[in-house]
């Protein structure tokens, strides 16, 4: 009986396969909008200042770290959680596949978080000028900027506590 449960709970892992097809998905949703953002931005050159192009260029450096946080967990949390990847990808295979264990995965997380977050409050500081009411820009950009620090001070926090861990297991 317990060899049975334990290979129920074993096979339990190919539960998260649909997820990351989800992510499959997601990872289009994430391509038409960064098309879409750049078609608007070719149609919308001619009228556009400087600032406005710069601004198109941060949503799609946005979109495209979303789109590889996204692969970066694709990849790594089905090697991780369910099942090797068991063909041959020759030279195309990224140098990182395959060897980002679940800590890492977790640094990569908050780092691209970290990005896109700076990324957005860049986006919301050059957009400054543009709006009338500065009280409500005050608050939200003082939001946006607890909300970015956070992120930061979370990912020091977690790489501490991974070195500490990989400290500790030495001993």
């Amino acid at each position: 009986m317990e060899r049975t449960l334990e290979r129920l709970l074993f096979a339990s892992r190919w539960i998260m396969a649909p997820m990351y097809l989800g992510l499959v998905g997601a990872l289009f949703m994430l391509a038409y909008i960064f098309m879409a953002e750049l078609v608007h931005g070719i149609v919308e050159l001619p009228g556009m200042k400087a600032e406005d192009v710069i601004l198109v260029v941060l949503s799609l450096i946005d979109l495209t770290l979303a789109g590889n946080l996204l692969l970066i967990v694709l990849f790594s949390g089905y090697e991780n959680f369910v099942s090797k990847f068991d063909f041959d990808a020759g030279q195309d295979k990224p140098n990182w596949m395959g060897t980002v264990d679940f800590s890492a995965l977790k640094m990569k997380l908050i780092a691209s978080i970290v990005a896109i977050s700076a990324i957005d409050l860049l986006k919301w500081f050059m957009g400054i000028e543009e709006t009338s009411d500065a009280a409500t820009m005050d608050r939200k950009l003082f939001w946006l900027v607890v909300i970015h620090l956070t992120f930061v001070v979370s990912g020091v926090l977690m790489a501490l506590m991974d070195w500490l861990a990989a400290k500790s297991d030495k001993h």
